[in-house]
């Protein structure tokens, strides 16, 4: 199977999502396309704590995402993303449960080091997200629907 169109992997990392909180006795809704920075309204069985949730997709297996200028902005408080690394159709998708803070100062300060690490680096709006050490693998707990 050759390389999947970035929108079906962006599709297939939400209903993942959606499908392992409902796994885990969640309430996880898909939100419409056009919802702004939000993919998934969750909240716990008792409908007592509420979040929404960002989803991005990696078809590769790896630790890095890519997101845009907006992540640096867009962190309330009951925000989280998740970044879901898809790899073979045989094997389980692995998630990383970050909240929108720390994606936001992660991209801001990996951003502006990036620019300053060579003067003839123009701005862009395009940023990343790495969880290398795997800090928030399976952190489904930071979500506080229990």
């Amino acid at each position: 199977m050759g390389k999947i169109p970035s929108i079906l992997v962006g599709v297939a990392g939400e209903y993942f999502v959606a499908a392992e909180l409902s796994r885990r006795g969640y309430i996880a809704s898909i939100s419409m396309r056009n919802t702004r920075e939000i993919d998934i309204l969750a909240t716990n069985e008792e409908a007592t704590h509420s979040i929404t949730i960002q989803c991005k997709a990696n078809q590769d297996g790896g630790s890095s995402w890519i997101l845009n200028k907006k992540a640096e902005d867009f962190a309330p408080k009951n925000h989280f993303y998740v970044f879901v690394a898809l790899t073979s159709p045989e094997e389980r998708p692995r998630y990383h449960v970050v909240p929108a803070s720390v994606v936001a100062e992660y991209t801001s300060r990996t951003h502006k080091e990036w620019l300053a690490g060579d003067y003839r680096r123009k701005d862009s709006a395009i940023r990343n997200f790495r969880d290398k050490e795997g800090a928030y693998l399976d952190r489904w707990d930071l979500l506080g629907l229990d």
